[in-house]
């Protein structure tokens, strides 16, 4: 084996050791009222944003993930604006994920009737009020979706959070 050969394999063994980090990202939709579009998942408990998974294995950035997952999960296929808040989110039960919280826009009467659930994942979808996100969405979501609703006012930029909470 020559040494450049070794130097290879040992850095493929090194990226192999290191912890997995999982990405997801979703999109901030609004109505005409303010309201926030959320869907009720048949997984889990809470209501949470158009979004999912990103599929790094395919390449996919969260950017596209999260246009990706608005068409499959609603049926609205619409590039997802600025960057509102990105979450450093972690739990006992899995590896640590990094959540990335796109601007949805505010949705007109025709695109809300357009709207096509995605049978298979969600039971329904809802505009919720801003006041009564926290009931609707469980653990850090809801702290990051008023995060990202203050993002989209204040003109402070992207909202860095850890585990729901606004650090720096």
């Amino acid at each position: 084996m020559t040494q450049g050969t070794q130097h290879i394999q040992d850095y493929a063994t090194y990226i192999a050791s290191l912890p997995r980090v999982l990405a997801g990202a979703a999109v901030l939709f609004r109505d005409e009222e303010g309201r926030v579009l959320m869907v009720e998942p048949n997984y889990r408990e809470g209501w949470v944003l158009p979004g999912g998974t990103v599929e790094s294995d395919t390449g996919e950035t969260p950017r596209e993930g999260a246009r990706r997952e608005t068409l499959e999960e609603i049926g609205l296929d619409i590039e997802p604006g600025r960057l509102l808040a990105v979450d450093w989110a972690q739990s006992p039960d899995r590896p640590p994920i990094v959540a990335y919280l796109y601007d949805g826009g505010v949705l007109d009467a025709a695109q809300l009737a357009a709207i096509r659930l995605q049978e298979e994942e969600l039971l329904s979808w809802r505009l919720i009020p801003v006041d009564e996100i926290p009931a609707h969405a469980l653990n850090r979501l809801g702290p990051r979706i008023l995060a990202a609703l203050a993002a989209l006012t204040d003109g402070t930029g992207a909202a860095e959070l850890e585990n729901g909470r606004r650090v720096g």
